[in-house]
């Protein structure tokens, strides 16, 4: 059987990895690094448009591999969805290949962390101000999408304390579907 998905996203510097690692240490189980920090990093140059592509690749690729790992759960630390709306921000255009793979990402919970924490500057991070627009557009793209998301706030551990409700609430909820069938 199919981990359960669990997308933990947001604009930059809203405590996704914090929260994924928390999640997933919790829950006993592996989480996915997004894939684009390593990527970046590896780059001797700054990263253009086509690069998005080869991002999108390599995360699907990690979350293949990290499937396999997992129990009964698996945490992402992002998606596809970021790398859309990123696009549609930095380029207006966003490539076929992002789009029909976020079609096909179905049945997954997305915990949409608000941009209510202190920005942590990064080489990697572009926006210390524009996260609460980007944040919109998140709300924007998951509610076009038809997702199942909830908005996370809150400083420490009150995020988390969140996010593990609602956790607990998707996994609860799957559970008796599952049994179910």
């Amino acid at each position: 059987m199919q981990p359960k998905t669990i997308v933990i996203t947001g604009p930059e510097s809203t405590g996704k990895t914090t929260l994924a690692g928390q999640l997933a240490a919790h829950f006993k189980t592996v989480w996915v690094p997004e894939f684009a920090r390593s990527y970046i990093s590896g780059l001797d140059r700054q990263y253009i448009e086509n690069d998005l592509l080869e991002i999108a690749k390599g995360q699907l690729l990690q979350e293949n591999k990290m499937k396999e790992k997992a129990g009964g759960v698996l945490f992402l630390d992002t998606s596809l969805e970021v790398l859309k709306i990123w696009s549609g921000y930095k380029y207006g255009r966003c490539h076929p290949f992002i789009l029909d793979q976020l079609k096909a990402q179905k049945h997954r919970l997305y915990l949409l962390c608000e941009p209510d924490i202190k920005w942590e500057k990064d080489p990697q991070r572009e926006n210390p101000d524009d996260r609460q627009k980007l944040f919109e557009l998140y709300v924007q793209e998951l509610t076009q999408q038809n997702t199942n998301f909830v908005k996370i706030s809150g400083i420490g551990n009150t995020r988390f304390k969140n996010a593990l409700h609602y956790v607990r609430q998707y996994l609860s909820i799957h559970a008796k579907t599952d049994a179910a069938q």
